[in-house]
């Protein structure tokens, strides 16, 4: 029975320039099942953390272990067939290909034998998009391009979805759908780590918080605890009380 989670960062830093830090020596477990933002000022290291554990970054040092593997050392591609996937921030799917030729594309790291299954089990489980599975990408509505980039990244299966910002230019019920589906996919066992500006929907659909200053973790915690803590809404939140319309992680919910 596994005690620690998945997806851990042990000493860990990265940067894009030899020897200039962004993340400073990090140390985290991702707990598997549950939805973690991270939260923080600009220029606080948040998505250079998420490139950083996907292999984006130009150099870094320390460990990223997925299961009882390190993939510090390894491509981005060998990560994503490791069991980490991405998410990145801003549209990343095929504007002019359809919705059902970006799931292929999302499916190509899987053997040729198993692409066909993973894409139709893609479909059942993002219905929004089965509807519009001929149509191209780019005539979606943002909430349903977020879906499909959702979408690409788990038809993989992985057991870690790392995803940056992805309420970045949606309406209010497109990102309470985004964030239900993020819940969902965490519900299944997947450790799902999310960057998010917006701050007090993020965290009212996430289990933990964390909380980032100049590279390093300036506070973790459950995430119902750091979105009412009164020095956390000063210095990062603003001090706005929970949006309506986001089902709460940390107040009522089972899981």
């Amino acid at each position: 029975m596994r005690t620690e989670p998945r997806l851990r960062v042990s000493a860990f830093s990265a940067g894009y320039l030899a020897d200039v830090p962004i993340v400073n020596e990090l140390t985290h477990g991702f707990a598997d099942g549950s939805v973690t933002t991270i939260v923080g000022p600009n220029g606080a290291g948040k998505s250079s953390l998420l490139n950083g554990i996907y292999g984006l970054t130009r150099w870094s040092t320390g460990s990223v272990r997925i299961g009882d593997l390190e993939v510090r050392r390894m491509p981005a591609w060998k990560r994503l067939k490791a069991g980490i996937s991405l998410v990145p921030q801003g549209r990343c799917n095929f504007p002019q290909m359809t919705v059902l030729e970006n799931l292929r594309l999302g499916a190509y790291t899987l053997p040729r034998n198993e692409r066909s299954a993973a894409v139709a089990e893609a479909l059942d489980e993002f219905p929004a998009l089965a509807t519009c599975r001929t149509r191209a990408a780019g005539n979606l509505s943002g909430g349903q391009q977020q879906l499909l980039e959702i979408a690409m990244a788990m038809v993989v299966r992985p057991q870690a979805l790392l995803i940056d910002e992805p309420s970045l230019g949606l309406s209010p019920k497109a990102r309470c759908q985004v964030f239900d589906k993020l819940q969902e996919i965490a519900a299944g066992g997947v450790s799902v780590v999310m960057v998010e500006q917006n701050v007090v929907e993020g965290l009212a659909a996430s289990d933990v918080a964390v909380v980032m200053t100049d590279g390093r973790i300036h506070r973790n915690g459950p995430a119902g605890e750091i979105l009412n803590d009164p020095e956390m809404k000063n210095v990062f939140l603003g001090g706005r009380p929970a949006a309506a319309g986001i089902r709460s992680r940390s107040a009522g919910d089972p899981r």
